[in-house]
């Protein structure tokens, strides 16, 4: 079995990483996003009466809440945790104000730069934990998607 070196690992998966959350880099290409897409830039542009709204049964606050309850939980993995989640608590915010919303977006960032800080404390990347980085990504990417169909019907 080849043995993936962790530098390079760190490499290639904050690529997709931070394209998912802030978007493909000016004058670079995309790894998997058309420009200007990522959760940052999506929920810059929406205010708290549109992300408040009930679309096909949810919401953008909904979703965005619950993306970055599943961040959080997942860096606690990473770290070691070993209990059960609650992840009914993920979806308990659907409504927000200007106030919350801007708060509930410092927060998604503020959890993406600590699922950021726990992949570089990672020493050895094993099938666990690189199976959860992988889950961050492709999970964020789900409710991305979801939020940005959501948007166009707001």
């Amino acid at each position: 079995m080849e043995i993936i070196q962790r530098d390079d690992f760190l490499k290639d998966i904050l690529v997709i990483l931070r394209e998912t959350f802030e978007g493909s880099p000016e004058g670079q290409p995309s790894a998997y996003l058309d420009r200007g897409i990522g959760i940052f830039p999506t929920l810059e542009k929406l205010s708290a009466e549109n992300v408040s709204r009930d679309i096909f049964g949810t919401t953008i606050a909904a979703q965005t809440e619950h993306a970055k309850f599943y961040l959080d939980r997942l860096v606690e993995f990473i770290r070691g945790r070993t209990d059960a989640v609650d992840w009914d608590q993920s979806w308990l915010i659907e409504e927000v104000n200007e106030v919350e919303w801007n708060a509930l977006r410092d927060a998604v960032r503020k959890s993406y730069e600590n699922v950021l800080l726990c992949f570089a404390e990672v020493e050895t990347w094993n099938q666990d934990n690189i199976g959860d980085a992988i889950a961050i990504i492709a999970h964020t990417s789900y409710h991305l998607g979801a939020i940005r169909q959501i948007a166009k019907n707001v």
